[in-house]
């Protein structure tokens, strides 16, 4: 049902959820799990549900959002003060804060979600890598805690910070933010209700007035992610929550210390910054669907101008798997041009006064003019460029924060059975590398596309795909060039490929590259990732049941990192210890110090994840 339903402003929820008895609270969560399978039916800018045959609760939803709480009414007779109005709130999406301040563009670069991945800068959106990541260094013996500074991208133009330092309105959100999401975290997805997560949401739209919108923005990516976790959605990834908790907690701690541009950056912005970029020409790369948690959909097309410069232009909007399908056949929004975002992959585009964000994304003002232009194909220049680009230069700037996007030339070697599925083996200039599906969703030809690659081993491929950081190779595959014809390219989450439009398997044997030798693709890092995502899932308790488990900070420190051992007992400490009053009794849990403590390990993994995997890529070989 919550996909009929209108989305429901952070602020309204909080407020009808705060209004609820503790005696009600308690049935909140069986209450949701009830509207939930009732029917919705719309009427106009209204959305009705029946709760019998006698009471309705409509949601008044003019421009398809709920804004205030009298725009929520129940016929049932304990209203205004009953549960139904609450529970409703609950179970709607979440809106978007950011809309009202840039409704030309929801697919925002400073909004990031529980994505989806991560959906800021056009990058995966089905998958979530926390902005916060600290400095990467290869090396297992480094500051372990949260205190240490993360690079954080600097104040657009035109939005500089006003403060040297953060405000007490400032430190009041952030606090409050911390402490609600470390509240969800000790509680894990199994525990966080309804109640929890409207604290959360509360706590969210306080950051938004305080002029924090990267927290805020990230909270709201939380509770998505629990309702998804919670709800059984297919799209729900743990490592995206992860991910989310991870950034969420990590910007709202380091903040109170934030000075100059690292506290603008901290900040965020609530609107993306376009400055004008005079006139361009551009040659199409590829296209690939978006398909978020919070049920945006659409497409992002790629293009490269003359001087190997990357831009891309978006089509999202509310909707689902079947907008994001369809995506291709959409008129690109730019100007008077008639191409198709399917087309622009091919074709080219001259712009003349064009707008761009400082992640590359083309603004589609009024004063934008586009027309159609030839385009180039991908062994000519400019695009052939980004393929010369050697691989490990590649990795190294898109760990560093930059587009994620990798260009190789790989020789395929055939399908690979991992626990989440199969993925494709292929040669990377001597590396072996994992390609994987970029979205899951069976209305996607992703899968198909890759099923058929996989059955054409020694077939030589030039491909797009986006970097998963791991300690070994392993992409996204996004888009490659046609297996039977090197002169077309296929996008592959839009375009489906034919069993006949694959060559013929190479005779003899396919070389099987070896794989990387030495101590980082042996080290146990798992053992810690496990215990920081079994957190998310189960909570505290969890991992306080799990204390007496000693193997694997053994198996660390053998492997030689000590550090991560010392992080893991830590985690294991905070979960356990429970104070008690001068009567014996249980005091609540040390919740700052459990969600201090998983954040330092959260961090500490995905650094040291970081560093392997540009190790792993390292020993790539540029074709010539």
């Amino acid at each position: 049902m919550t996909t009929d339903l209108p989305s429901v402003a952070p602020a309204v929820t909080a407020e009808l959820v705060a209004a609820l008895s503790p005696r009600l609270r308690k049935r909140l969560d069986a209450g949701v799990a009830k509207l939930r399978a009732r029917p919705a039916v719309r009427e106009g800018d209204a959305v009705r549900i029946a709760l019998d045959d006698d009471t309705d609760i409509v949601l008044e939803a003019p421009g398809g959002t709920v804004t205030s709480a009298t725009a929520i009414r129940c016929g049932c007779l304990l209203a205004p003060d009953c549960l139904h109005r609450a529970a409703v709130a609950s179970a709607a999406p979440i809106a978007d804060d950011t809309a009202a301040d840039d409704a030309d563009d929801p697919y925002d670069a400073d909004a990031p979600d529980g994505r989806t991945a991560r959906e800021d800068e056009g990058t995966r959106p089905e998958q979530s890598r926390t902005e916060a990541a600290f400095d990467r260094q290869p090396t297992d013996r480094q500051p372990a805690a949260a205190d240490r500074p993360a690079p954080s991208p600097p104040a657009p133009p035109g939005e500089a910070d006003d403060h040297d330092a953060p405000t007490t309105g400032h430190m009041d959100a952030a606090r409050a933010v911390f402490d609600a999401t470390a509240a969800v975290l000790v509680a894990g997805t199994d525990g966080a209700g309804a109640v929890l997560q409207a604290e959360l949401l509360r706590a969210a739209h306080s950051a938004r007035l305080a002029g924090l919108p990267r927290a805020s923005a990230a909270a709201v990516s939380v509770v998505n992610g629990v309702r998804a976790a919670r709800t059984g959605d297919a799209g729900y990834r743990l490592a995206d929550l992860t991910g989310a908790l991870a950034d969420v907690l990590g910007v709202t701690h380091r903040l109170p210390r934030a000075t100059g541009a690292e506290l603008a950056g901290l900040r965020g912005s609530a609107r993306r910054p376009y400055r004008p970029d005079g006139s361009l020409r551009l040659y199409g790369l590829f296209s690939e669907p978006v398909l978020t948690a919070t049920g945006y959909a659409g497409a992002v097309t790629w293009t490269v101008d003359t001087d190997g410069r990357l831009y891309s232009v978006a089509d999202v909007a509310p909707g689902g798997a079947a907008r994001a399908a369809s995506a291709a056949g959409r008129t690109v929004r730019m100007g008077d041009t008639a191409l198709t975002h399917g087309e622009l992959s091919r074709a080219g585009l001259a712009v003349s006064g064009a707008t761009v964000s400082p992640t590359g994304r083309l603004g589609a003002g009024g004063t934008v003019r586009a027309v159609r232009a030839p385009g180039a194909a991908w062994r000519e220049e400019p695009s052939a460029g980004l393929w010369a680009e050697p691989v490990a230069e590649q990795v190294r700037r898109a760990l560093n924060g930059t587009h994620d996007l990798l260009f190789l030339d790989v020789t395929l070697i055939g399908a690979v059975r991992e626990a989440a599925g199969d993925c494709l083996l292929a040669d990377c200039g001597g590396v072996p590398v994992r390609l994987t599906t970029a979205h899951d969703d069976p209305a996607l030809p992703f899968r198909d596309n890759l099923r058929l690659l996989a059955a054409v081993p020694g077939t030589r491929l030039r491909v797009v795909a986006r970097l998963m950081p791991a300690p070994l190779p392993r992409a996204a595959l996004l888009a490659a060039e046609h297996p039977g014809d090197a002169a077309a390219r296929v996008n592959l989450g839009l375009d489906r490929l034919q069993r006949a439009d694959l060559p013929r398997p190479a005779p003899g044997p396919v070389p099987h590259p070896a794989a990387p030798a030495g101590v980082f693709e042996e080290a146990p890092l798992h053992l810690l990732r496990r215990r920081v995502q079994q957190a998310v899932s189960g909570g505290r308790r969890v991992l306080s049941l799990a204390r007496g488990d000693r193997g694997d900070g053994a198996r660390l420190r053998a492997a030689g990192l000590a550090t991560a051992a010392d992080l893991l007992d830590a985690l294991h400490a905070a979960a356990a210890v429970r104070a008690r009053d001068a009567f014996g009794r249980l005091l609540p849990a040390d919740t700052d110090r459990f969600a201090r403590a998983w954040l330092a390990a959260a961090v500490y993994t995905d650094t040291v994840e970081s560093a392997l995997c540009a190790h792993a890529w390292e020993k790539a070989a540029v074709p010539v």
